[in-house]
């Protein structure tokens, strides 16, 4: 029977006492000795920028004198693009979708309208974009928004086929409406539809043109308030657009046909056509096509216009992927797209509609893509996008932050990803080039590392709130691609799909190390060189990580170790022995033992199988070893839990439900391969019932789903876990928990004391549990140099440091003073050196890697500090002594889901996200909060499995499957951030109108103004119908679009601002100076006609 321990009893209350109290327990001597730098005033939160596509693009908007791009979204986002490191989000409150953007072209500002039938003001004269003014109709659904350029008043179309107009400046409705009844008249006999376009014509601002949903084209005179001209076509209207001359306009259909009309024919189109469709010879109509969604008719000065269309193909080029067709003369270019169409604009050298177009580029918004094509170039290639957009090209399911990272590490990952891109793009530069970078003050460089589904694992420089893709590394290829063999796959895999996805990736800035492991239980281990090689055979291990609870007296044969990539002695307490044979392979084809034994059972058979024939790899990431777990009697391995590597001992650790390896990279061996419950010996302190797992096992066949939408850290647990992160069972250490299965969830490589008491540091290895416990396994290193790659290493398991409730999700060191110690590393050196270079490798690795631990000669009384902190709380203990010296119980009611111990500007600290949403720092060593902000309720898993803290007051996590969002928690960050945003707003000159030329100002047939002002006015028009919508005016109110703006550019853009309204107040004061000296003459003239009338009449004739 089990000896009864008081003193744990006691423990585990300290343990649940609250946060308040327990972050109180500390000792006093302790205490004094460290003063604490980090205050809560250093700490603020705030969002800095959000990287990526965005995510369900539904509208575009193009300013074509600012060159600045706007793209809504289905979830009432904004996104604004100017040069490639000039962008911006906002959101609308509401959420609802953006169905219509429209610039206030060369104004800073920006009109959206969205689903729940509201229209906003966006000012863009500031960094962070705001609304200056809402209308929400409150009758009518919102179909169709169009602004003429350099207008003030906003046409709005609706579901039930009414035209309301809006002013821009005050954002009021006019009394001016166009009713369908009205427009249409007795042309139909039924309601026409909805208003699919609206937009006046280039040379008559006068007359509007009204696209009706079921085919009926509209002229309207706005002076006479009446139908110009009708055009009736029986198919539906998704599309008009004018030609320059105002003569002609383009509709497209929903049978795929094109009509062109002139203004003044009503009967019948000038001219149809049918893009794709297939001419019949006798003269028959053509078969119908897909829906044309739109059409864009854009004229050149010296060639033929340009016809761009999106759909419209036959109904027979099933499973054709979505086209953008441009006609050009006789020419008709079809251009294939990966996703589907979502909206596309023309960039035309002229904001002016009644000038020449001169199309230069188009923007195609698709599904998941931004592309932009050249018109100019023969074959229209693409330019090459400079926005990070391809986060999501491949499912993201992990990522790493690193932020101070080797200054010369970005330029080495830029110069070898430089290799890798496209050929074949236009020469041209990227037409999107409005605002400006702002004056950034971080300088140090930051690294993003995404692992994705597809087995691809991508570097993105991160550095001052850019992100810019530098090299992409592709792990499937180390890997035979897998063949349609269906019993094949059911046989060895263990995921039903994306077996080369990435789950956990472990990386040293300093040696570029890297090492990834895969959701079928496999670990590729990378060295980064310059020099390009081919791998004539992969270097494979083998690893059998079994888990028998009741057969811990005699461990059968590959329980733990076995013939092959067990490696290791079993009999404890001696379990360090290395592995008398190097574990490596030559090309996985081993019959003997990668095969199913007789009754059919698969043992000894890896998820995957390595390529066997020789991989040429070129500079960048080539791999060095690969690990595989297998399966062991009949059960499939279990997934990798948790990973860690260091470069100066040449060592690489997982774990999962099963236990835990250890590997030799550089001898390419198994050092120990433990079930979780032999590391802690004797000293379990969990009563485990004795069981077999077999009765439970998963059938010989089984596979488990790819769980990915689930952190690393919950995976072990997800028996007690749902989704929806709800559990009862009690963490505590002190209840006797009776579950068999121990995951590893944590590992941290330091230079510390291994064993309580001990008076010297040696390398160790700390191992983190889902049961809370931190156990020390000691490392016995050889001398660096050629004796590290002859003599074996030993690995010895010597104890637990301590308990916590929940898993341990991270460890760390201090030295005495509270300095953060971090893990030993080694420097990079390139491995495929040849003569003079070999040398200077050989030498670089002879030397003693870098460590910042204290010397082993020092013997204070407490040398160390060790920070753990697991799902509940965080302690600080320590060492060699093994106390407890500071304790903070982070969260009663919720869990940890991501802890860092980060460097700050002036001290280090524990920063934590809960999956309450809160986010949490606490200084160190004494575990006091210092920041606790509810930032966001965790909605989505992905937010779970992505975020990363990291030094500096850095962090981030993908708020939607395409899209990086990065935050801060530095106050100094937060400060500096107005500097560090880009500006979108430029002063530019308007382009100057085009010269209507001597004939045309002398016969007419010039462009034709209208006083808008006159005809929309309260005046003239009246005041609009009080319940039809409601002005809701922004937080900023009229004077925020010319205050708000910050710098040097906003105050060129004030002072521009003050003269245009100094010029439009003289220009009024003219007006109405003319308009009475005009009403004086008049008068005058009067009064001269009735002199002369009554000269010469007489009295009596009065």
């Amino acid at each position: 029977m089990k000896k009864f321990n008081i003193r744990k009893v006691l423990d585990g209350l300290k343990e649940q006492a609250s946060s308040s109290a327990s972050s109180g327990q500390s000792c006093t001597q302790e205490n004094n000795l460290m003063q604490e730098t980090l205050q809560s005033e250093n700490f603020q939160l705030c969002k800095t920028v959000r990287h990526g596509f965005p995510y369900q693009p539904s509208s575009m908007a193009h300013d074509p004198v600012q060159k600045i791009l706007a793209i809504g979204t289905q979830s009432g986002a904004l996104r604004l693009f100017g040069r490639p490191g000039v962008e911006c989000y906002c959101q609308h409150e509401s959420g609802a979708a953006v169905i219509s953007l429209q610039f206030l072209i060369n104004e800073g500002a920006l009109v959206s309208a969205l689903a729940d039938d509201s229209v906003h003001l966006w000012n863009l004269r500031q960094k962070r974009p705001a609304i200056l003014h809402s209308l929400k109709f409150n009758r009518e659904r919102i179909t169709f928004v169009h602004l003429p350029f350099q207008s003030k008043w906003l046409y709005i179309g609706t579901e039930k086929g009414n035209i309301h107009i809006v002013n821009v400046e005050s954002f009021t409705l006019s009394g001016y409406v166009i009713m369908w009844n009205k427009a249409i008249e007795l042309s139909s006999k039924a309601h026409p539809g909805p208003v699919v376009h609206i937009s006046d014509n280039p040379m008559d601002e006068g007359k509007l043109i009204i696209g009706y949903e079921s085919g009926i084209v509209v002229l309207w005179d706005l002076k006479s308030k009446k139908a110009d001209y009708r055009y009736t076509y029986d198919e539906a209207i998704h599309s008009v657009a004018w030609h320059h001359e105002g003569k002609q306009f383009i509709c497209s259909h929903s049978d795929g046909t094109l009509t062109i009309w002139n203004i003044k024919g009503q009967g019948k189109p000038f001219q149809t056509i049918t893009p794709h469709g297939k001419q019949p010879k006798d003269g028959k109509k053509p078969e119908p096509c897909k829906p044309i969604l739109k059409v864009e008719y854009k004229t050149t000065r010296l060639g033929d216009p340009f016809m761009i269309l999106s759909g419209g193909l036959s109904y027979d080029t099933v499973g054709r992927r979505p086209c953008l067709t441009v006609m050009h003369g006789k020419s008709t270019a079809v251009l294939e797209m990966d996703y589907p169409i979502v909206d596309f604009l023309t960039l035309c050298e002229t904001p002016y509609p009644n000038d020449f177009q001169e199309p230069y580029a188009v923007v195609v918004l698709l599904e998941k893509d931004l592309v932009v094509i050249d018109l100019a170039q023969n074959g229209y290639p693409i330019f090459e996008n400079p926005y990070p957009l391809t986060i999501h090209e491949s499912p993201v399911t992990c990522c790493e932050y690193y932020a101070d990272c080797p200054v010369d590490l970005i330029p080495a990952l830029y110069s070898v990803g430089s290799r890798q891109k496209r050929q074949g793009y236009s020469k041209k530069e990227w037409p999107i080039s409005g605002g400006n970078w702002g004056l950034g003050t971080q300088s140090y460089p930051e690294i993003i590392i995404t692992g994705h589904a597809d087995g691809t694992v991508k570097f993105w420089d991160a550095s001052a709130i850019m992100l810019q893709v530098l090299y992409k590394l592709k792990t499937a290829k180390v890997f035979e691609k897998s063949r349609n063999n269906k019993e094949e796959k059911q046989n060895t895999e263990i995921v039903d799909e994306d077996p080369f996805a990435i789950q956990i990736m472990a990386w040293c800035p300093e040696s570029r190390m890297l090492c990834v492991a895969g959701v079928s239980a496999n670990l590729i281990i990378y060295r980064f060189s310059k020099q390009e090689i081919t791998t004539e055979v992969v270097q494979l291990l083998e690893v059998r990580l079994q888990y028998e609870v009741n057969d811990m007296e005699s461990p059968p044969e590959g329980g733990g170790g076995g013939d092959r990539g067990g490696g290791g002695d079993r009999d404890l307490p001696t379990p360090g022995a290395a592995s008398p044979s190097p574990q490596t392979t030559g090309p996985p084809t081993h019959p003997s033992t990668s095969s199913n034994s007789s009754d059919g059972v698969r043992d000894n058979v890896p998820c995957l199988k390595v390529r066997s024939t020789p991989l040429k790899q070129s500079s960048g990431y080539q791999v060095e070893l690969v690990v595989q777990l297998v399966w062991v009697s009949g059960e499939p391995p279990q997934q990798i839990t948790s990973l860690a590597l260091n470069s100066s001992y040449g060592l690489i650790v997982f774990g999962n439900s099963n236990g835990l390896a250890v590997v030799d990279y550089l001898q390419k061996t198994v050092l120990l391969n433990l079930g979780t419950v032999e590391l802690y010996g004797s000293n379990d302190p969990y009563q485990r019932q004795p069981r077999s797992p077999r009765k439970t096992r998963q059938p010989s066949g089984a596979k488990m789903s790819r769980k990915l939408s689930l952190p690393t850290e919950l995976k072990p647990d997800l028996d007690h876990r749902d989704n929806s992160f709800s559990r009862s069972r009690s963490s505590s250490v002190t209840s006797i928990d009776k579950e068999a299965r121990e995951a590893i969830t944590s590992f941290h490589f330091c230079e510390t004391f291994a064993r309580k008491g001990d008076s010297t540091i040696t390398p160790c290895l700390y191992v983190g549990t889902s049961l809370g416990t931190v156990l020390a396994v000691a490392l016995n290193l050889p001398p660096a140099g050629e004796q590290r790659l002859l003599q074996p290493v030993i690995v010895l398991p010597s104890g637990t440091l301590g308990r916590l409730k929940g898993s341990i999700l991270r460890m760390a060191f201090l030295d005495n003073t509270g300095t953060f110690l971090p893990p030993a590393f080694e420097l990079w050196y390139e491995p495929n050196a040849v003569g003079a270079d070999s040398e200077e490798r050989d030498k670089a690795r002879k030397r003693r890697p870098v460590s910042v631990s204290p010397s082993t000669s020092q013997e204070l009384q407490e040398s160390q500090y060790a920070v753990v902190c697991s799902e509940k709380q965080a302690k600080v203990i320590a060492l060699p002594s093994q106390n407890c010296i500071f304790k903070h119980s982070i969260t009663e009611t919720s869990f940890v889901l991501r802890a860092d111990v980060v460097q700050m500007n002036i001290g280090n600290c524990v920063a934590c996200f809960c999956a309450n949403g809160h986010i949490m720092t606490l200084s160190l060593p004494g575990l006091r909060p210092l920041l606790d902000v509810n930032y966001l309720p965790l909605t989505d898993m992905r937010i779970a499995r992505t975020f990363c803290f990291t030094n500096l007051g850095q962090a981030m996590y993908l708020t939607s499957p395409t899209e990086i969002q990065r935050i801060t928690y530095s106050q100094e960050t937060c400060e500096n951030l107005q500097e560090m945003l880009g500006e979108l707003f430029t002063p530019v000159e308007t382009p100057e109108a085009p010269n209507r030329g001597f004939f045309k100002g002398l016969f007419g047939g010039g462009a034709t103004s209208l006083d808008r002002e006159e005809l929309f006015g309260e005046t003239q028009a009246g005041k609009a119908s009080r319940g039809l919508a409601q002005h809701i005016p922004g937080p900023q109110g009229l004077e925020g679009m010319k205050g708000a703006a910050s710098g040097v550019v906003a105050d060129l853009a004030r002072a521009r601002i003050a003269l245009d309204e100094r010029g439009q107040k003289l220009g009024e004061l003219d007006e109405r100076t003319a308009a009475m000296l005009a009403s004086a003459d008049s008068f005058g003239k009067h009064a001269h006609d009735m002199m002369l009338k009554c000269k010469d009449k007489k009295w009596y004739q009065f």
